[in-house]
């Protein structure tokens, strides 16, 4: 799913495209996408957009007329620059924002629709879509500290909760706490000064070291391959390679659709962290170390 600093590197993209241009029309060929009726999707017809905003993970288009068009693009949904008016062929694609001189194209892979789009009219309406996380820019430590521990969460529930941080999800709450070295199963409530202080910072940097590689792509051409998974990445989709840090194999615990990525030398002291399945499957045999972990390995 794109993140905060993929969401930005779009609205890099989109401002030069977008921002003070009229949006012709909205086409869109999958039922499920649109989730409001009133006011109708024609309002937006032959609008200027003045403002372009993120809530979240959401793109948000600021049209004349007080209209606001929300986007999210969920797991799979992807933005596309295209030729103005481009036929939308395939199943994968679901809507384009025209414009005189391009059109936005939104796909979705996969056979699930979960990308959705809304139009609100007012500001008020908008702010019913806003999850309520706070902006790890804008916030101080204490502020920051103060909205992880609203409930005593793991640092990665905490870290991907939309109600207490604004746009961090799977892959850089996986990279921030390698940064930090902290443990994903850490409690929020547990946490000491010095922890917090490094959390603070490695979320921060972590963040906007990917904002402004991104941005610097972005000003150079659309992005059209927004993936979770990047080469530069130290432990998000690095399973089994070497910890940049410390050089030991990075370990996961897979849970549904995700997986935390981890490394326990530089996070949890050497500790293995139980995975739901394979722990299972192991019981009393599941390895609790490094060292239990390799002569598993070896047997």
């Amino acid at each position: 799913m794109p993140e905060l600093p993929d969401i930005t590197a779009y609205l890099t993209a989109l401002e030069p495209r977008v921002l003070g241009k009229t949006l012709q029309r909205v086409r869109i060929t999958s039922p499920f996408l649109l989730r409001t009726i009133d006011p109708p999707l024609e309002a937006v017809e032959r609008k200027r957009v003045l403002a372009l905003r993120r809530i979240g993970k959401r793109i948000v288009f600021g049209l004349e007329d007080d209209l606001w068009l929300v986007l999210h693009l969920m797991i799979a949904g992807r933005l596309h620059w295209k030729a103005a008016g481009v036929a939308l062929k395939g199943r994968n694609y679901l809507a384009a924002l025209d414009f005189d001189d391009g059109s936005l194209v939104l796909t979705e892979a996969g056979a699930k629709r979960r990308a959705s789009l809304h139009l609100f009219r007012g500001e008020a309406a908008l702010r019913t879509v806003d999850p309520g996380g706070i902006d790890v820019f804008t916030a101080d430590l204490d502020a920051f500290r103060a909205a992880l521990t609203i409930e005593n969460r793991t640092l990665k529930r905490a870290l991907t909760d939309p109600r207490f941080l604004s746009g961090i999800g799977n892959a850089y709450s996986d990279e921030i706490l390698w940064a930090a070295q902290l443990s994903p199963i850490a409690q929020t409530h547990k946490l000491k000064s010095d922890e917090w202080q490094r959390l603070y910072d490695a979320t921060r940097a972590t963040l906007q070291t990917w904002i402004d590689r991104f941005a610097a792509e972005a000003a150079k051409k659309f992005p059209e391959k927004v993936t979770a998974f990047r080469p530069e990445m130290a432990v998000h989709g690095k399973y089994g390679e070497p910890c940049p840090r410390c050089g030991e194999k990075v370990l996961r615990i897979r849970y549904a659709d995700n997986e935390t990525n981890y490394c326990a030398r530089c996070q949890t002291g050497g500790r293995v962290l139980a995975d739901r399945s394979l722990s299972r499957l192991l019981g009393s045999d599941w390895p609790r170390t490094l060292d239990e972990l390799e002569a598993l390995k070896h047997r």
